[in-house]
C-alpha cells in the first residue's frame, strides 16, 4: 500500500450470527471517512474470510460477532489468516463482547476490541491509523 492510497478494511460476519446492522453501520462510517471497505456478508467461514482478506489486500480485518462465540471464531479466523501467506492484516473485533473477554482476544492476536457501545468515531480513528508494515 502506498502512502497515498486509502486504508483497506474487510468487515466480516463469521459463524452463524445473522445480525448485520451494526457491521453495515461500521462499514458506512468507514467509507464516509475515506476508507475502502469490503463487506463479506453474513455467515462466512474463517477460511472464506482469510481468502477474501488476501485477495483484497486489506490492512485490517474487522470481525463483527454478536453470537457469543467471539473467542473460538476469532481464533479460527486468525489461524486461517496466518495460514494464508503474506503479511497478516491486523484484526479487530466488535459486537457483544464482555469486558472480561478483551484480554483473551488480545492474547489471540486481536489489535483492539470494540464493544457495541463504542462510538463510530473511535473505530474510524483506530482503523485510519493502522496498516501493514
Amino acid at each position: 500500500m502506498s502512502a497515498s492510497s486509502p486504508q483497506r478494511v474487510l468487515i466480516a460476519k463469521p459463524g452463524l450470527d445473522g445480525h448485520d446492522v451494526g457491521a453495515k453501520i461500521v462499514c458506512r462510517a468507514l467509507m464516509e471517512a475515506g476508507v475502502e471497505v469490503v463487506y463479506t456478508g453474513l455467515r462466512r467461514s474463517p477460511e472464506a474470510i482469510a481468502e477474501a482478506a488476501v485477495a483484497e489486500d486489506v490492512d485490517v480485518v474487522g470481525l463483527s460477532i454478536l453470537s457469543g462465540a467471539h473467542e473460538p471464531l476469532t481464533a479460527k479466523v486468525i489461524a486461517a489468516l496466518d495460514g494464508a501467506g503474506g503479511p497478516r492484516p491486523e484484526v479487530i473485533v466488535g459486537g457483544n463482547i464482555p469486558a472480561g473477554d478483551r484480554e483473551a482476544l488480545v492474547a489471540l492476536g486481536v489489535s483492539e476490541v470494540f464493544p457495541t457501545s463504542t462510538p463510530l468515531a473511535t473505530i474510524v480513528e483506530f482503523v485510519r491509523t493502522r496498516g501493514k508494515a
